[in-house]
């Protein structure tokens, strides 16, 4: 019996949500940034909602997080505001790009700890300095770039009514 068969449907799921054209829950990741100017980027629909560049920034700690926690790293967290939200009050291209950037290495980082595992046992272990297996992590990780993937997509189409196009 192949003891990796879990490990490699949970790496199509993440590949899925993260770049798949033909996800059946709709857009993946990739696919709802396309097309994000800077300047929708650091939009924000109200005083009190995140901008893209936020949600993204956010997408990527929590990667983050999950690398570390892979690693087996207990003292890793990210509780603090600072450390889980930050807030982008103008993005230009190069910023854009980075933050696209490391969310993209993010996952490659994600996909390697996790290829990395001998076999699929480590899934019911617990989740260092948590109460939750490594099981419940990925597949909240995966649960939680889907949730962000719709707000981007929504904000998306809400700023693409009311930001002005970025000038040539």
């Amino acid at each position: 019996m192949d003891t990796k068969e879990e490990i490699l449907r949970i790496i199509d799921l993440l590949n899925d949500t993260y770049e798949s054209e033909q996800a059946w829950h709709g857009p993946s990741v990739v696919e709802v940034l396309r097309g994000v100017s800077p300047r929708m980027a650091e939009a924000k629909l109200t005083h009190n909602t995140h901008s893209i560049a936020e949600i993204v920034f956010h997408m990527t700690t929590w990667r983050i997080f999950v690398v570390r926690k892979l690693q087996g790293d207990a003292a890793f967290d990210i509780k603090t505001k600072e450390k889980n939200w930050k807030t982008f009050p103008i993005v230009d291209e190069i910023e854009w790009e980075t933050l696209q950037m490391e969310l993209s290495l993010s996952q490659e980082e994600l996909i390697s700890e996790i290829e990395k595992k001998p076999n699929d046992l480590f899934l019911e272990d617990i989740v260092p300095g948590r109460d939750y297996t490594y099981y419940t992590m990925i597949h909240g990780l995966i649960q939680h770039d889907l949730y962000h993937a719709g707000q981007i997509a929504l904000l998306k189409k809400a700023l693409t009514l009311s930001v002005p196009a970025d000038e040539d």
